[in-house]
C-alpha cells in the first residue's frame, strides 16, 4: 500500500518542451504569426560569428502579436501543415513605426 503512494506521487514527467524567442514578420493569417528566429553561432571551419534566421509559423488564438513585436513561442502538437507551434507570450511591443529601408 506504500508502494502505491509513492509511485503516484513521483510522476514521470514528460520532455519539456522548446522554447524560441523571435521576431514577428507577419500576421495576415487569422490565428496565425510568422515568427522568425536568430540564431548566431560560430562557422566550424572559419570560426566567424555567423547569423541564421529561421522562420516558424505559430498559434494565435487572440490575434494578439502584430508586425514588429518581439514574442515567445512554444513547441506544440501539430495544428496543420505548417504550424507546430504556439504563441506563448509578447515580451516586448514594436513602436509602430516602419521601419526606412536605406
Amino acid at each position: 500500500m506504500a508502494d502505491t503512494a509513492t509511485t503516484t506521487t513521483t510522476v514521470e514527467k514528460r520532455g519539456t518542451r522548446k522554447e524560441r524567442v523571435g521576431d514577428v514578420i507577419s500576421n495576415k493569417m487569422t490565428k496565425t504569426i510568422v515568427v522568425r528566429v536568430q540564431r548566431r553561432f560560430p562557422h566550424p571551419r572559419f570560426k566567424k560569428v555567423v547569423t541564421a534566421y529561421s522562420k516558424f509559423y505559430a498559434h494565435d488564438e487572440k490575434a494578439e502579436a502584430k508586425v514588429g513585436d518581439k514574442v515567445r513561442i512554444e513547441e506544440t502538437r501539430p495544428l496543420s501543415k505548417l504550424k507546430r507551434w504556439r504563441l506563448v507570450a509578447v515580451v516586448e511591443k514594436s513602436s509602430g513605426v516602419d521601419r526606412v529601408a536605406a
